[in-house]
């Protein structure tokens, strides 16, 4: 296979689950049912895990883009015999982005080809691969097109289009004339208990319709940002809506697993999984966005995936879970797989989730410092109560080390985010605790709020360096100390804060994007949108708006950004989209707003 960029892929979801589909019409990744099971099509990972492709036959070129503020794709190819269009989507369910369709077929891929100008011959490919490409499936003809099954998966692929079953695979090669439309719909059901149901025939025209007003519905509800880069600000809240896990409102941090942040490296991680950090910041972005409509929700969800481990002493807070609350993530490796460019190993799981990670309790309380007018004036004892028990857990483990906000597998440090984080747990419980109730320990919470900040302008600082570094007594670089003004610890005029900003730009932003640490392989997208917020509130606008735009640039045609970009290339890296890097451009867009109010209410209010 060619080295196809990450950049080269289009992102669909139906809020549970993705598929990715390369500037070619092959859809060469999708998890249907959920964004974290085996896949049907992994293409991505190994030329053999699997693909559904839709195509001109010979030499043509490539147009597409969403739909206007819709998750449904349009690719326009054009060949020197005419112009086909392809539509794709996966079907929102009823109720999904809060429009009532009716019910519906749950976990259907739409596919339409339209003859746009003169006649062009097309080819397809239906060649589905399940369990991440270890089972090939039987293909068989039926009445409706043909089916697919292994294990416990069935893939009806419905279609009037006269599809050639050759071995393990369904082929046809035909002509589209302007005028003319091919329509295909890939139901996907579990083979057992689904004996007597029958797969009922879908419209695609009307199910594409349907699901670009489920899209469009949601962005029509929340128009209210009118600041800088709107645009690009409304793409980042549909991806980060996209990313959500509907049913429980968990919103994964990337739709894709083991994409290497740095080719050949190993640093393959499985990133389909929701991480507290990740929703917290999400919220935040959302709040930007003018879109915080699920608040309650997003804690109520927390409550339940946290459970017991707060009751007892033994137990700290874990730091993801999977989409419906599942804690154990285990990790291991698919040896079958060659990964993205060959880049092994290929990863499902991911062992961070028994990490202990200190900043995560700031995080979610500040989510809930943010969002109190959404939570009301008294919070309800579920989040009361879940507000201050991170609050009492930040008080007593502030001094302990942790693995760090990037997740170290090495050794335990005493982390300066860490500790930053825990005095935002701390500080915003303070200022709450009116609204906590019996609650609130605000006496304690005072004496630890005092001590932690106080170790970290002490051993926090790096005369050596001039500048704060990761951890205490460290004498490395982290970007991560960008976020100490970004929740409002130090100001950036604060001296030593300033020199910190100054040591990480020239430092860790030597290609213009900045890296998390000296040796990092590439460009860490979010922290780079840091360091724009940094600048913003320390009035270097100009500055600012050229990191911003530099750093936006990064994305792909469709306005999708992965982790990671390697500034000598401009290709992404990493796994796509990602829900951090586009949080980072919804907040560092609204930074740049003119006069912007750093401690004030909402940006729609």
């Amino acid at each position: 296979m060619p080295e196809t960029p990450i950049g080269d892929y289009a992102f669909l979801s139906d809020c549970q689950s993705a598929a990715l589909v390369k500037r070619d019409g092959s859809v060469e990744w999708y998890c249907p049912e959920r964004f974290d099971s085996p896949s049907v099509f992994a293409r991505l990972l190994d030329a053999d895990g699997g693909h559904w492709s839709i195509r001109p036959a010979g030499e043509f070129e490539v147009e597409r883009a969403y739909l206007d503020d819709t998750m449904v794709l349009r690719t326009v190819f054009r060949t020197p015999q005419g112009r086909i269009a392809l539509t794709d989507a996966l079907a929102l369910e009823n109720g999904a982005r809060g429009h009532e369709i009716g019910e519906r077929v749950p976990h259907v891929l739409l596919r339409r080809a339209e003859g746009i100008e003169g006649e062009i011959e097309l080819e397809v490919e239906f060649s589905p691969r399940l369990e991440y490409g270890l089972t090939t499936p039987l293909v068989s003809p039926t009445d409706t097109g043909v089916m697919a099954r292994g294990g416990p998966v069935e893939l009806y692929l419905l279609t009037d289009c006269p599809l050639r079953i050759e071995g393990f695979e369904a082929t046809a090669r035909l002509t589209l004339r302007a005028g003319e439309a091919l329509d295909f719909a890939l139901v996907y059901r579990r083979a057992f208990g689904n004996e007597n149901s029958i797969i009922p025939d879908l419209e695609v025209g009307t199910e594409l319709e349907n699901t670009g007003e489920g899209w469009r519905s949601w962005s029509e509800m929340h128009r209210g940002y009118e600041g800088p880069y709107a645009d690009h600000v409304r793409r980042s809240a549909l991806v980060l809506q996209a990313l959500t896990y509907q049913p429980t409102g968990a919103v994964t941090a990337a739709a894709t697993t083991s994409l290497p942040e740095t080719c050949g490296a190993g640093d393959n991680w499985d990133y389909r999984f929701a991480w507290l950090r990740d929703l917290s910041l999400t919220l935040r972005a959302l709040w930007v966005a003018a879109c915080p409509d699920e608040a309650q929700r997003f804690f109520y969800w927390v409550d339940r995936a946290v459970g017991a481990h707060l009751t007892d002493d033994q137990q700290q807070v874990q730091i993801m879970y999977g989409v419906e609350g599942e804690r154990d993530l285990t990790e291991h490796s698919l040896e079958h797989l060659r990964g993205f460019r060959a880049s092994r190993p290929v990863r499902v799981g991911n062992d961070a989730w028994y990490q202990k990670q200190l900043d995560v309790l700031g995080e979610v309380v500040d989510a809930a410092h943010l969002l109190r007018d959404q939570l009301g004036d008294k919070f309800d004892d579920v989040i009361a109560r879940l507000v201050s028990s991170f609050a009492d857990k930040a008080a007593e483990s502030w001094e302990e080390p942790d693995t760090g906000m990037w997740e170290a597998r090495d050794a335990v440090r005493p982390y300066l985010s860490s500790k930053v984080m825990c005095w935002v747990a701390l500080n915003r419980a303070i200022e709450l605790a009116p609204r906590l109730g019996e609650h609130a320990n605000v006496k304690s919470w005072k004496a630890a709020r005092e001590e932690v900040r106080e170790a970290i302008l002490e051993r926090g600082w790096s005369e050596e360096v001039g500048a704060y570094t990761g951890a205490f007594g460290s004498d490395q670089l982290d970007a991560s100390v960008l976020l100490m003004p970004l929740v409002d610890f130090l100001p950036t005029d604060d001296p030593r804060m300033w020199s910190t900003i100054e040591a990480v730009e020239r430092e860790l932003a030597w290609d213009g994007l900045v890296h998390r640490w000296a040796e990092d392989g590439n460009g860490f997208l979010i922290c780079t949108y840091w360091l724009v917020e940094c600048l913003a509130r320390a009035g270097e606008r100009e500055r600012a708006v050229e990191i911003f735009e530099r750093t936006t640039s990064y994305a792909n045609d469709l306005g999708l950004l992965a982790e990671e970009a390697d500034a000598a290339t401009g290709e992404l890296w990493g796994n796509f989209p990602q829900a951090f890097s586009h949080v980072g451009l919804i907040n560092a867009a609204w930074s740049l707003a003119e006069d912007q109010p750093w401690h004030a209410k909402s940006p729609v209010e």
